[in-house]
């Protein structure tokens, strides 16, 4: 039997603005049923500060899968910024610094780390904007740089994009960045796998990337998100869940969450994925992991 009662999946946005359509919350309970939805307070979407209260008050069990990166590139060059002084030792100092030097920026926004004159070099911002030091030395490509966990979800046939990278549809990088505000206001009272030890009991946050989630649903080809209800529930049978309600289109953000929080139950009780060969002490302390790559 499970000894998590809950698994909440949590599809995440950096986006400018006090709400968010980009954020969903879905819920699946370890004693059966389909996921459901959780309501945003306010029409108008999340507030990132809502979704930290949620995680602050959760219902038993509870595994917490963040669609967002919980750690930037660090084993790459032995710092988040090789070349500059502040350049934190670990994840729970990189989420201080971050949220630090984002003070007097609303909600949970990370404005003030990207524009800071040092942090800023290390980011691509725009078409025609990268930072002198996107890039390290001898780069093998123009992508950026990646955390070790990135790597392994490569071989898994997905296609992540460096936490450094700011532009584009595709970019995680300010979602990371909002995320790690939120993780460090979270403040110790959730543990954080594998930053923190995975513990006997009591509820866990784990960083996830739903690309993982559909692959391992029978999504396959370039394309990874979900926007019928049909195809829906095709991924949440081979996940061993039962449908959701309703046909027709469904918008990415809901059926990510929704089928996540499925896959999160399906395959949370196998050991590998809590102990992947990659997966060293010092990648957990520094760079963290995504739940599922391997």
């Amino acid at each position: 039997m499970s000894r998590f009662t809950h698994f909440l999946a949590v599809d995440w946005s950096g986006a400018k603005g006090a709400r968010q359509k980009g954020i969903a919350l879905a819920l699946a309970k370890a004693a059966g049923g389909a996921p459901v939805l959780l309501p945003p307070p306010d029409p108008k979407g999340w507030a990132r500060s809502e979704v930290l209260a949620v995680l602050l008050d959760l219902p038993g069990a509870t595994l917490v899968g963040l669609d967002l990166g919980i750690g930037l590139p660090f084993a790459d060059a032995g710092a988040f910024f090789p070349g500059w002084d502040a350049s934190p030792a670990d994840a729970r100092s990189l989420w201080a610094l971050i949220d630090g030097l984002c003070v007097g920026y609303p909600h949970l926004e990370s404005g003030g780390f990207v524009t800071h004159p040092e942090a800023a070099r290390y980011f691509r911002h725009g078409k025609d904007a990268t930072g002198d030091r996107f890039l390290l030395p001898d780069a093998p490509s123009r992508e950026g740089r990646f955390r070790v966990a990135e790597t392994a979800q490569r071989s898994q046939g997905v296609r992540p994009v460096s936490n450094f990278n700011l532009v584009g549809a595709a970019q995680v990088g300010k979602s990371s960045l909002t995320g790690m505000r939120m993780l460090h206001r979270l403040g110790g009272k959730v543990p954080v796998w594998p930053i923190d030890p995975l513990p006997e009991s009591g509820s866990v946050v784990t960083e996830i990337y739903t690309s993982v989630a559909a692959r391992l649903g029978g999504i396959t080809g370039a394309a990874t998100k979900v926007r019928s209800i049909e195809v829906l529930n095709d991924v949440l049978d081979a996940l061993g869940s039962p449908p959701v309600t309703g046909n027709g289109a469904i918008d990415d953000h809901s059926s990510d969450a929704l089928l996540t929080a499925a896959w999160l139950r399906h395959v949370h009780s196998q050991r590998d994925l809590w102990h992947p060969p990659s997966l060293t002490p010092d990648v957990a302390r520094t760079e963290g992991w995504t739940f599922g790559a391997f």
